[in-house]
């Protein structure tokens, strides 16, 4: 009956958040979690900037674009619209923001507006293959937007001017193929234009847990994001940075079985979980999500050292469990990310053993064929409970696979 459950989920192409299942991992790995929501204290202030301070707060990094969102995918001509409307005095769809500390805001949703608004007032558009490579650039310089040098890139920008079309009468637009600093008069009318944004804090409880469940809430964007997608845009930390890059380590794509980064990022989402189950396991209650959550929230603390030890320990069982048998963390056919975040919990947390990859391919195979461990991949698979039972029967046979 397992067996079954697990197929009839497989067939389900979206999760509950609307996000299309990755063929490439199993079921029970991306069964849907629902956060267990506290009632939070939240203050929200309405403001109006004008678009030259908020050009202004981007460049300086007060208003940050999480460098993890999805990229900014604007043609143009629509972004062009964005700014005649603006021209012309019709109203905008206000933004939202969360402040994070004094003089630092993280947009939770109107990324494309804002940056349609940056992109003209520097006189410069993102290519369109250059999309990803700007998104990175946005993160970078720290604590600053998007730095003058990477605007004068030609590979990655060309000069904007707007894109408007012709009215019904064929008459052209005033304003097409204008430059920001071509618009003369229009120019100041611009610059004192206001856009509606409404700025978002948590008063109590006073642990930023809200700011997960706000995101996700209130991001209106065209697709859906996966909660790993949030986590990365909200959770900066060096932990979350170099988990980042160590989902680009050939030993762990190996494993994997895929050569690049799943676009919803469930691949790093299992690093995360491996290291959060390693730490604190004890402490797991409630929902997956949530316990995620807190590790990367924990994760802000940590020293490099801690950071490096981390690292180094995903590294170290990735040398052994990187040679075994190919289809040792498969099941119908797919990678357990379930069975892969068991063995690498029970490893940390039992001394970290020497292993010999024959001696941890038979044990992983043995869990994975184990009718005990099948249950636990039934509804509910996230339940404490069933998180527990797997490392436990990880742990049985990593002491059998180490004597």
């Amino acid at each position: 009956m397992a067996e079954l459950s697990e197929t009839a989920e497989i067939e389900d192409p979206e999760t509950s958040e609307g996000i299309t299942a990755a063929d490439w991992l199993d079921a029970a790995s991306q069964e849907p979690d629902e956060l267990e929501v506290d009632e939070y204290d939240i203050i929200s202030a309405p403001n109006d900037w004008n678009v030259s301070t908020i050009v202004n707060f981007i460049e300086s990094g007060a208003v940050k674009i999480p460098p993890f969102q999805r990229n900014y995918v604007w043609d143009i001509k629509r972004a062009s619209k964005l700014i005649e409307s603006l021209l012309l005095g019709l109203p905008v769809p206000q933004v939202f923001l969360f402040e994070e500390a004094r003089n630092s805001f993280l947009v939770i949703d109107g990324q494309q507006r804002l940056l349609s608004l940056f992109f003209f007032c520097k006189g410069r558009f993102p290519k369109p293959g250059s999309r990803a490579a700007v998104r990175t650039l946005l993160g970078s310089g720290a604590g600053k937007g998007l730095q003058s040098d990477a605007l004068d890139d030609d590979e990655l920008f060309e000069d904007f001017r707007l894109r408007l079309a012709k009215s019904a009468t064929g008459k052209v637009n005033r304003f097409n193929l204008k430059r920001y600093t071509e618009l003369d008069d229009f120019k100041t009318t611009l610059d004192l234009r206001t856009i509606r944004n409404v700025v978002v804090k948590q008063a109590h409880p006073a642990d930023g847990s809200a700011v997960f469940e706000i995101f996700s809430r209130l991001n209106t964007g065209g697709v859906n994001l996966a909660q790993q997608e949030i986590r990365a845009s909200l959770y900066h930390s060096q932990l979350m940075s170099e988990m980042l890059d160590l989902n680009s380590y050939a030993p762990w794509r190996k494993v994997l079985g895929i050569e690049q980064p799943d676009t919803h990022m469930r691949d790093s989402e299992i690093i995360l979980r491996s290291l959060a189950l390693a730490r604190n396991l004890d402490s797991y209650k409630g929902s997956m999500a949530a316990f995620v959550n807190q590790f990367c929230v924990d994760a802000q603390r940590f020293s490099s050292e801690q950071v490096d030890s981390a690292i180094q320990d995903f590294k170290t069982f990735l040398s052994v469990a990187g040679k075994v048998d190919a289809d040792s963390f498969r099941r119908l056919s797919k990678f357990s990310g379930v069975l892969f975040e068991s063995f690498f919990a029970a490893w940390a947390r039992n001394g970290r053993p020497r292993l010999q990859h024959n001696a941890l391919s038979r044990a992983i195979k043995t869990v994975r064929d184990d009718p005990r461990f099948a249950n636990t991949l039934q509804e509910g698979s996230t339940k404490p409970d069933k998180v527990r039972s797997r490392v436990n029967l990880a742990t049985e046979q990593l002491n059998m696979a180490a004597s």
